[in-house]
């Protein structure tokens, strides 16, 4: 395993329409009782909450402004409130002033000026699991209305791709979801494309048993015997660990596996190949780099398949290597935000490690793993396309969609997409894009916080995976780590715990059955 990477999140003002209060017109300003009863006249004075003109010919706002439409203008006043004309209504609607172009856009008064928006009185982002039939219509995190109009869908009255015959649909886990007549639904995507899916409210459970798990390495000072002795006092089930085909991290591997196949406990394996070779140079190919991992995961897999390993894990963080993220910034979303001449490498080192680990164990569970919000990256790779959009590449299929959840990447069932904007249920995603078991393989927060937020970053996360275990087939959080040799991640440090986080993993562990 590689040392752990700050994700930098980019805060960027987010697109979409926004309702505007008003908040211009001439006050009165004074002190004590005579202020405020003069603030307090003027709002009684104002008009209903809904009135339009036509058909009322003024409308009043809190502050006593005077609102007319005349000739296709609004006027505040008496004076034409900045740059507007073609208006066929304005609006009085929650202590705001709009007007509706003949277009049948909408536009809220800031103070000083018109800002595009939605209609205010439709509301705001509609309720998770709202659909089309029965509403009418559905607004989602950045304010797009949606619609079906003879089987076809609009975003903002202009078409979204090429749609017909679509039967419903459905606003779910921040993503935009559709069904044709024929029953395939379709995921719309941060790419502005529709991919084909599985109903993504289909609730899936996942295989109890391995639920709890967590990391470790190769090169730990503690015998395998004494790794078993501490997964059975935590409860934990599951232990993740990496390595590739040398004889020191194999042969460390192996000792492991025969330790737990006797404990009954599961190893799961990091085939720990990447894009380089090991003179850390990158593969000057997608075969140079398929034939050295295929090879590399087949030695790894022979020497552990008669122990009992039966799930690997190929590859560690490859999306974020440099040399494949063209922004590390980026939450991933995009197939656009990464490097299309070096995607053949990392696509072959990732093919290499699935069919190396397959040819000796074809029942054998492989994953891929991912980081932030890298579902750009994951759809593509799943269905055969180049970040450019190109298609007909070899497909990776995975069966166990891995991922890594730090702190800092965001809530991963309302994870932030580029520009840390509007967030979306990625396990939900997954589930209904890759039909395979969800297993976090890596979470903890960041290696600065005191050990009191630690504790309690631990039992809150716990408790939000352990919900979604039953309904998103979320089968293993593992986490990171056992023993980091400091106070930075692990639970203990040369045996001993350390008290704060680790007595509240095993106090939830101990509460929480995997059943």
């Amino acid at each position: 395993m590689i040392n752990r990477r700050q994700f930098l999140g980019r805060v960027a003002a987010l697109g979409g329409s926004y309702a505007l209060s008003a908040c211009g017109g001439s006050s009165d300003f004074g002190t004590g009782d005579t202020a405020t009863a003069k603030a307090a006249a003027k709002a009684a004075a104002a008009s209903a909450n809904g009135t339009t003109i036509p058909p009322a010919n003024s409308i009043i706002d809190n502050q006593g402004a005077v609102w007319t439409l005349v000739g296709g203008s609004v006027y505040k006043d008496g004076v034409k409130a900045n740059n507007n004309y073609n208006v066929s209504m304005v609006l009085w609607y929650g202590g705001g002033v709009y007007h509706q172009g003949t277009g049948g856009q909408f536009y809220g008064w800031n103070g000083t000026t018109w800002i595009a928006c939605n209609d205010p009185r439709l509301g705001g982002t509609s309720a998770d699991g709202t659909t089309i039939p029965s509403a009418t219509y559905i607004i989602d995190k950045l304010g797009n209305v949606w619609t079906v109009v003879n089987g076809v869908i609009y975003r903002n009255k202009n078409t979204v791709g090429n749609t017909y015959n679509v039967s419903l649909l459905l606003w779910y886990g921040g993503k935009i979801w559709h069904r044709g007549t024929g029953g395939q639904f379709y995921v719309f995507t941060d790419a502005g494309t529709w991919l084909p899916c599985n109903d993504p409210r289909i609730v899936s459970a996942a295989t109890a048993g391995t639920f709890y798990g967590i990391n470790g390495h190769y090169d730990y000072r503690y015998t395998p015997d004494q790794i078993v002795s501490i997964m059975k006092s935590m409860g934990c089930s599951t232990y993740r660990v990496g390595c590739i085909d040398d004889p020191v991290s194999l042969g460390a591997v192996v000792a492991l596996a025969k330790a737990f196949q006797a404990a009954g406990l599961t190893l799961f394996v990091l085939v720990n190949f990447g894009i380089h070779e090991s003179s850390g140079v990158m593969f000057s190919s997608e075969s140079a780099a398929y034939n050295r991992t295929r090879a590399g995961a087949a030695t790894v897999a022979a020497a552990l398949a008669p122990w009992g390993v039966t799930m690997y894990e190929c590859g560690n963080e490859l999306t974020r290597e440099s040399e494949i993220i063209l922004d590390p910034t980026n939450a991933g979303s995009k197939a656009v935000d990464f490097n299309n001449a070096n995607w053949p490498i990392m696509r072959g080192a990732m093919r290499g490690m699935i069919d190396g680990v397959k040819s000796v164990q074809p029942t054998a569970k492989c994953g891929v793993n991912f980081c932030v919000a890298d579902v750009g990256a994951s759809d593509a790779l799943w269905d055969g396309m180049q970040p450019d959009g190109t298609g007909g590449y070899p497909k990776v299929r995975w069966d166990m969609t891995t991922w890594h959840n730090y702190e800092v990447y965001g809530d991963i069932f309302n994870v932030g997409t580029d520009g840390a904007g509007p967030g979306f249920d990625l396990p939900s995603y997954c589930k209904a894009r890759y039909g395979v078991p969800f297993l976090i393989t890596e979470w903890n927060t960041g290696p600065e916080s005191t050990q009191a937020y630690r504790a309690n970053y631990i039992s809150t996360q716990f408790a939000n995976y352990y919900r979604a275990r039953k309904t998103k087939n979320i089968q293993s959080v593992m986490y990171y780590v056992l023993d980091s040799g400091d106070m930075t991640y692990g639970l203990m440090i040369d045996g001993a715990p350390v008290t704060q986080p680790y007595n509240a993993f095993t106090a939830f562990v101990a509460g929480n059955p995997d059943v």
